[in-house]
């Protein structure tokens, strides 16, 4: 079995624009850090996965065609081993929309991915949950958003570099 980083793409990969998605991949801006916090872990023997919810696909005001582009894009940028999207809104009560743990689930029966050994980054309560339920350890990325926060996350960090020196610090 594989050990295995889950990042969420929008937040923790590529910067935000006002707290929303890119739309185009003119658009996409990487998060200070992300190359690096990658290549540590491709290093030290991690697979590298992004996980994320699309809703605006369901919602009409994305299209799935843009958020390939994004996302194909980000491979030519980073070694990612694979991509994992839910295209649903809520209301779709779909088993691959984070909180729910679906995304992390699928990868990694396809993968042979060790969830106990594996951690799961976010930047939103959404993700932190996701984590937790597939049995993965949690890394909180708090930006101070105005919205409801995750429930005890293994750690908690502010900025994307933060994550290595977790690791560097033996707390593993």
């Amino acid at each position: 079995m594989i050990k295995a980083i889950f990042l969420d793409r929008d937040g923790v990969i590529n910067k935000t624009i006002n707290g929303k998605p890119p739309q185009t991949v003119k658009e996409v801006e990487l998060v200070d850090g992300i190359k690096e916090l990658i290549d540590y872990f491709t290093e030290n023997e991690f697979k590298i996965f992004c996980i994320t919810n699309q809703p605006d696909i369901s919602r009409g005001t994305q299209t799935i065609e843009n958020v390939e582009k994004i996302n194909d894009y980000l491979w030519t940028l980073l070694p990612i081993t694979d991509f994992a999207v839910c295209f649903h809104s809520d209301q779709e009560n779909c088993i691959c929309r984070k909180p729910k743990d679906g995304l992390i689930r699928n990868l990694s029966k396809q993968y042979d991915v060790d969830l106990s050994q594996s951690y799961v980054i976010g930047d939103r309560w959404r993700d932190i949950e996701a984590g937790q339920r597939a049995g993965c350890f949690t890394i909180f990325i708090d930006y101070k958003y105005d919205e409801k926060q995750p429930i005890n996350p293994d750690y908690t960090i502010n900025r994307v570099k933060d994550v290595i020196s977790i690791f560097q610090k033996g707390k593993k």
